[in-house]
């Protein structure tokens, strides 16, 4: 089933999908779900999560532009943080697997600082991704996102 509540979104953006390995299913299938909204922009995977996801698509028939980075374990976690630092990452969606310790837990923590940091939108379940995806507020021309500001707060 294909998510047809999607808003006709206008603005093509560039989405990262990282998936530890317990929730590349749940992954896939979101990403299955919003296949119409996904094939219209470029998205940028870590390595496992790309190649099932570019299958996935396949199968159903489904064009869409993807780009794999290592995998996480391996540094693609990285390679998308520094995407962020640089601006070239709209949007992030990162199943993370909260019952399992991971190796490489120093690039996870690293990719969601950068995105705290840098005002990267990042869903960490599939509500929360389907929240933002959904969002008028990508095609409000008028709509700016403030950037964060590093102050104390004073009365």
């Amino acid at each position: 089933m294909i998510n047809e509540n999607i808003s006709n979104m206008n603005k093509q953006l560039t989405i990262a999908l990282v998936a530890h390995d317990n929730r590349k299913a749940d992954m896939v299938e979101w990403a299955v779900f919003n296949a119409d909204m996904l094939s219209r922009h470029k998205l940028i995977c870590t390595g496992t999560t790309g190649g099932l996801i570019e299958q996935a698509f396949k199968d159903k028939g489904v064009e869409v532009d993807i780009t794999c980075m290592n995998s996480g374990p391996l540094g693609g976690d990285a390679e998308i943080a520094a995407l962020v630092v640089r601006k070239q990452i709209n949007l992030a969606v990162f199943l993370i697997d909260d019952l399992s310790a991971q190796p490489h837990e120093a690039d996870i923590q690293m990719l969601l600082r950068q995105c705290r940091i840098h005002n990267v939108p990042i869903a960490c379940n599939r509500y929360s991704a389907d929240l933002m995806i959904t969002s008028s507020l990508w095609d409000k021309i008028d709509y700016l996102p403030s950037e964060p500001r590093y102050i104390k707060f004073t009365r």
